[in-house]
């Protein structure tokens, strides 16, 4: 067997050229080729090159601190960057907000699936997802910024029926982290929280002509590695950068390693500490009410933010092993985290490619999406992506809420030095927010009413103190929680008016510090 290349990082940053296309591999705070972009980073600030690199990945990579993408934001070493998701790269979005590269934020999924029509040569990729969001070029193409006029995404049809097109762009770099490598250059992710896209990135960049550059913790003989669990064959690998220093091989930003998130041990849930009441577990406690409806074969995504605090109240009711909670990252069952961790499951039960994991929510494999709520306006339009010149980007949220016949959007009902009372099973505020969040147009289109409105979707709205729903004439009012005025504490805080018709009072339950009793509940429907 030929033997691979092994180089240091500032050997492999060496090796990018000016006007490169560059894909990397990470999820927020995980699989993150530190070492690699790390020492790209350094080679730039004291030479000057490589200059006007194009950047693309499909999930966020960073966490707002200059790891991960923020890595590439120095004004001329980038000239476009095509994201799935912003938020964690803060310093980038500085570079977008001044004109200073061509910015792109397109659906994560499609990005993941991308990375695989390149690798095959297909003419692009086509896809439903994203019709009527900004990333339809006839809303705003995923634009990001005055110096990005070209479109990245075109209109097409097939059969009569609106696609959106992505042309197919070589992929020259691709940097890629796992946990070993052999001698053959071989590579497993076994301590990693998914594979994530590395096997097609490293596809895409090899039949595009380009070199795959992969970052391990350690280099083992060859023959060592069991083949099953390969991810990046040797013959797609063109050189290995051992770096087993503890800052280059986290598993995530804030942990060395957990065996609980790889499957290699599973962990008692109940080791799991419970949240305390507070206006976000409100929320999850009134969501996990849907969760009653559903069957125990029911399967869930559940988004970043307030959405993942219904994971917690799930197993602290004891319905947690009841229902298959699942993540963008790939893995299927168990139970997601949060934070830096985001994109990680305790306890899964299988960890897939991100762009399978994507193949089964396009194609409408869920039963239940609970999203975040940023800006919520008459139509039903939710915007999570984009609020003046704070980029979040999209994630896999128009993937998710695009395809799944129940879409649960959570958040509290304002936001900006908001404080609230939760006593004696009422409600109180004592203190507005300063921003309101039910507006009368939002600023970006990350899920369509209107779309959703044809698509036959059940839609809610849940907030701490109002609970809203989608139907076929509007957005309706349908519970506000106890100890809240309907004046003062609600429609005077909205920019539009909800349809009311048959406004009820939240079960008070959810609104004391004790078990509301899901499990029971579930045993009698």
């Amino acid at each position: 067997m030929k033997q691979v290349k092994v180089i240091t990082a500032q050997e492999a940053a060496l090796l990018v050229k000016d006007n490169d296309v560059v894909a990397s591999n990470g999820f927020v705070g995980s699989v993150q080729p530190e070492a690699l972009t790390s020492a790209l980073e350094a080679r730039f600030l004291e030479t000057g090159a490589p200059r006007d690199l194009t950047l693309i990945y499909a999930a966020s990579q960073g966490n707002s601190d200059g790891r991960g993408g923020d890595h590439f934001a120095h004004e001329g070493m980038l000239k476009k960057a095509i994201l799935g998701h912003w938020n964690a790269v803060t310093a980038l979005q500085k570079l977008v907000n001044a004109n200073k590269i061509q910015a792109y934020n397109l659906p994560q999924g499609t990005l993941a699936q991308y990375f695989r029509d390149v690798a095959a040569h297909r003419v692009g990729t086509i896809t439903h997802v994203g019709l009527e969001t900004f990333a339809d070029p006839r809303v705003s193409g995923g634009r990001l910024n005055d110096v990005t006029t070209e479109d990245f995404v075109k209109v097409i049809q097939i059969d009569g029926k609106d696609q959106l097109f992505y042309p197919r762009m070589d992929i020259n770099v691709a940097l890629i982290r796992g946990t070993y490598a052999d001698e053959w250059g071989n590579v497993v992710l076994t301590k990693e929280i998914a594979p994530l896209d590395a096997t097609s990135i490293a596809q895409a960049a090899h039949n595009s002509g380009g070199m795959v550059i992969v970052q391990v913790e350690k280099i083992v003989k060859g023959g060592m590695l069991d083949p099953k669990l390969v991810k990046v064959p040797g013959i797609y690998v063109d050189y290995v950068v051992e770096a087993p220093e503890t800052k280059f091989c986290e598993q995530t930003f804030d942990c060395e390693y957990n065996a609980a998130l790889t499957g290699e041990l599973t962990v008692p849930l109940h080791a799991l500490a419970p949240v305390p009441l507070n206006a976000k577990k409100i929320i999850a406690r009134r969501a996990s009410l849907l969760l009653l409806d559903l069957s125990s074969e029911a399967i869930i995504n559940l988004g970043i933010g307030i959405p993942e605090f219904i994971a917690s109240v799930a197993n602290e009711e004891g319905i947690g092993d009841s229902l298959t909670m699942t993540v963008e990252a790939g893995a299927v069952g168990g139970v997601p985290l949060g934070g830096v961790r985001f994109g990680a499951s305790v306890n899964a039960e299988a960890i897939l490619d991100q762009s399978s994991q994507f193949d089964f929510y396009d194609g409408g494999g869920l039963d239940l999406a609970c999203l975040g709520l940023a800006e919520c306006d008459g139509i039903g339009n939710i915007n999570v992506s984009k609020f003046g010149p704070r980029i979040a980007g999209c994630g896999g949220f128009v993937n998710i809420t695009q395809n799944t016949q129940n879409v649960v959007f959570c958040g509290t009902f304002t936001t900006g030095k908001l404080k609230e009372e939760i006593k004696d099973g009422k409600l109180t505020i004592i203190q507005e927010g300063s921003v309101r969040k039910f507006v009368p147009s939002v600023d970006h289109i990350t899920f369509s009413g209107d779309y959703a409105r044809k698509q036959g979707q059940h839609v809610y709205y849940i907030t701490e103190r109002a609970v809203f729903e989608m139907k076929e004439d509007g957005i309706h009012l349908t519970e506000i929680a106890p100890g809240i005025d309907l004046q003062k504490d609600v429609l005077d805080q909205m920019g539009f008016t909800p349809i009311m018709k048959d406004v009820k009072i939240m079960p008070e339950f959810i609104f004391k510090d004790e078990l509301m009793g899901l499990k029971e509940m579930k045993a009698n429907r």
